[in-house]
């Protein structure tokens, strides 16, 4: 019985992340197995969640469904009251102990969410000891949405709309005064795009499209950087940040460059996008985090996979690459026009043609929390279905240690103004020492760490 598990954003009307639902999938298939309790499958969950539980929450509030078994072994406890919302649904509404499960929880300091809710006594009945009502804006009319949350308010209960999936979805739920909102197009929204005229004559694109060539120019780089203050002040900020952990302040371009390498650059290049407004940066965040999960999913994913006609290090820029369309108001095809990327990428990510386009769907189905279409697609490229959940799990926690140390600045080091800076092609000795940090460019740290983990994993497969 294959296991898999993935979060999906809620965000409130703003579009800002207010927490995360954790979806999982593997007891209701055991539940319905001949000759399998409902408390051997249970025992099964609860092993799982035990043992992942330090990478499943990370900051906010999570919500997680709770069967009755699983509320009776206690596994709520697992995670504690700070940040976790149980979520109950009918099976939990229509048990005989239902008022006796809940009301147990609510009163040591949890919060309950009901999902699904529907019109229905026995759900009214549980109303009391409810903080979040869900509603699924698929299944049901705007009239009645409109008025479950009219009700809902009225009691001082919020109301999450999920299954948004669509623009004309988004716009109703904030008509009908969702408090929050959930879905594939929830999560894959951002505040504003970029029009494409604009965003393609950008110095963040023109850099984007220079440290992508088979032969970067190093001091075309520096020179894109420098005369743009954000891009500087992003740059700054990575080099002074504690995941380096220098020991002395980098104060220009071309120090930040040798500090970061090429490799990396690439890697985290749409940090460089990010406001130098703190405000602007956190908005930009929850986008960001799934540019680099993506990013590192495709490329553990990669090393599964034998005879994909493109290199760990580009399975990575795929995914970093397939969230460019979020951020600008253009399609695929137009923008990966001015990308100097194989036509493998090219065609995954605008058609999802070929056996990279086939990665990036079981990504895409993995992050839709879409079990049957991903064990499918497993299967298809050869990758073992029961590594996707570990990975997943290490991708996301690679993300969550690197993002942590590269948004803090490392001691009291401060990035000198932006605007002091000008291109500066450095010494000898700092040239020598920038050529020699460009020659591991082609082994950025990820495919590193990506080679570790898979060497354990699945030692008969390399690709390097």
């Amino acid at each position: 019985m294959d296991r898999y598990i993935v979060r999906q954003p809620v965000k409130d009307i703003e579009d800002q992340v207010v927490g995360y639902e954790i979806l999982y999938n593997g007891g209701d298939e055991a539940l319905q197995r001949k000759g399998v309790s409902d408390y051997a499958a249970a025992d099964t969950i609860y092993n799982f969640l035990n043992q992942n539980s330090d990478k499943l929450f990370f900051g906010a509030t999570n919500f997680m469904t709770f069967t009755p078994t699983l509320l009776f072994k206690n596994t709520p406890e697992l995670f504690g009251k700070n940040g976790l919302v149980i979520q109950i649904e009918d099976n939990v509404i229509i048990h005989p102990m239902a008022f006796l499960i809940v009301q147990r929880y609510q009163k040591q300091g949890y919060q309950i969410a009901v999902n699904d809710f529907q019109f229905n006594p026995r759900y009214f009945s549980m109303l009391e000891y409810v903080d979040f009502i869900k509603l699924n804006i698929a299944d049901n009319k705007e009239g009645w949405l409109e008025n479950m949350i009219q009700m809902a308010h009225s009691m001082h209960k919020k109301c999450i709309v999920t299954h948004v999936e669509s623009q004309e979805q988004y716009e109703m739920a904030h008509r009908i005064g969702a408090d929050y909102l959930q879905g594939n197009y929830v999560a894959s929204r951002i505040k504003t795009k970029v029009h494409k005229a604009s965003y393609l004559k950008s110095n963040f694109f023109q850099l984007v499209v220079e440290i992508t060539r088979d032969e970067p120019d190093l001091d075309k780089i520096e020179e894109l950087i420098a005369r743009d203050a954000s891009l500087t002040y992003a740059i700054l900020r990575m080099a002074n940040s504690v995941h380096y952990a220098m020991r002395s302040r980098v104060s220009t371009v071309r120090q930040a460059l040798v500090t970061i390498g090429l490799g990396q650059l690439k890697q985290w290049v749409y940090l460089m996008s990010c406001s130098q407004e703190e405000e602007d940066f956190a908005e930009s965040e929850e986008f960001l985090r799934l540019s680099f999960l993506r990013a590192n999913f495709c490329a553990r994913l990669a090393t599964y996979i034998p005879n994909l006609p493109i290199l760990h290090a580009d399975a990575y820029l795929m995914g970093m690459f397939s969230t460019l369309n979020y951020l600008i108001d253009a399609t695929m095809e137009e923008i990966l026009a001015e990308v100097p990327v194989s036509d493998d990428i090219k065609k995954a990510l605008i058609s999802q043609e070929g056996m990279c386009g086939t990665l990036y769907s079981l990504v895409l189905s993995y992050e839709r929390a879409d079990w049957t279409t991903m064990t499918a697609l497993a299967k298809e490229l050869g990758i073992p279905s029961n590594v996707l959940t570990t990975v997943y799990f290490d991708c996301m926690d690679m993300v969550n240690s690197i993002w942590e140390s590269i948004s803090q600045p490392y001691a009291d080091a401060e990035p000198e103004k932006v605007e002091e800076h000008a291109p500066n092609h450095g010494t000898t000795s700092e040239q020598h020492h920038h050529e020699a940090t460009a020659q591991h460019a082609h082994q950025p740290h990820h495919e590193a760490t990506a080679q570790h983990t898979h060497e354990s994993h699945h030692p008969e497969t390399s690709k390097e």
